[in-house]
């Protein structure tokens, strides 16, 4: 690995992440949680011929919706 393409390999931090971009990050990450979550959820309940697929996307669903939980702790802790 090459080091000398790291952002940050001269420690001025003068590219680091700022706290409002970093909260744009989250909200944006967190509204797509929230559109896969729904996505899901809403494709779950229309199949009616392989239940199969039909918990696996429920279960996509949770996973998301933990997801989505983290990312709005985040977002408090930062705001």
């Amino acid at each position: 690995m090459n080091h000398d393409l790291d952002y940050d390999r001269d420690h001025d931090r003068e590219d680091a992440i700022q706290t409002e971009e970093l909260l744009t990050i989250l909200k944006t990450s967190l509204d797509q949680e929230t559109e896969l979550m729904r996505t899901y959820l809403n494709t779950a309940e229309r199949l009616h011929h392989d239940h199969i697929l039909k918990d696996r996307l429920s279960n996509f669903a949770e996973g998301n919706a933990k997801r989505t939980r983290q990312l709005i702790d985040e977002i408090r802790k930062i705001q």
